[in-house]
C-alpha cells in the first residue's frame, strides 16, 4: 500500500521526468533563423500605422498613397525622428500628413484643397518630402 507522502512524491518525480524531456520541434511549422525573426521585428517596426480617422479622412478625401510616396512619408517619419520631433506635419507634394512619431502613426491627413489658409496645432516639427 502507498502512503500519501509517497503517492505525492511519486507525483513530483512524473512531473520532474516529464519536465526535464527534450523539446521536440513541430516538423510542419517552417524554420526560422534569428535573423529571420530580427529582420521580422524591425521591419514591423518600421512599419507607418493610419489612424481609423486618417483613413477616414483619405477615403472622404479620395486620397491614395502610390509605393513611393509611402516610402517618402516613411522617410519623412525617420528625418522626424533623428531631430526628436514628437508630433509633426510631413509635407509631401499637394498632401498633408499630421503625425505621432513616437506611435509611427498617422492621426489625419489633408489635402490640397485643405493646406489653404489652415492653421496647424498640437506639433513640434514639420518635415517637407
Amino acid at each position: 500500500m502507498i502512503s500519501m507522502n509517497n503517492l505525492q512524491i511519486k507525483r513530483l518525480e512524473n512531473q520532474l521526468i516529464n519536465s526535464s524531456r527534450p523539446i521536440t520541434r513541430n516538423k510542419n511549422l517552417p524554420s526560422k533563423n534569428f535573423e529571420t525573426v530580427l529582420q521580422q521585428i524591425q521591419n514591423r517596426d518600421d512599419e507607418i500605422i493610419f489612424s481609423k480617422h486618417a483613413i477616414n479622412r483619405m477615403d472622404h478625401r479620395d486620397m491614395t498613397l502610390s509605393m513611393e510616396e509611402l516610402k517618402r512619408l516613411k522617410s519623412g517619419f525617420n528625418k522626424a525622428e533623428e531631430k526628436g520631433v514628437k508630433d509633426a506635419l510631413i509635407l509631401m507634394g499637394d498632401k498633408a500628413f499630421i503625425a505621432s512619431i513616437k506611435n509611427k502613426t498617422v492621426i489625419t491627413t489633408v489635402n490640397k484643397e485643405q493646406l489653404k489658409d489652415n492653421v496647424f496645432t498640437n506639433i513640434d516639427g514639420a518635415v517637407i518630402v
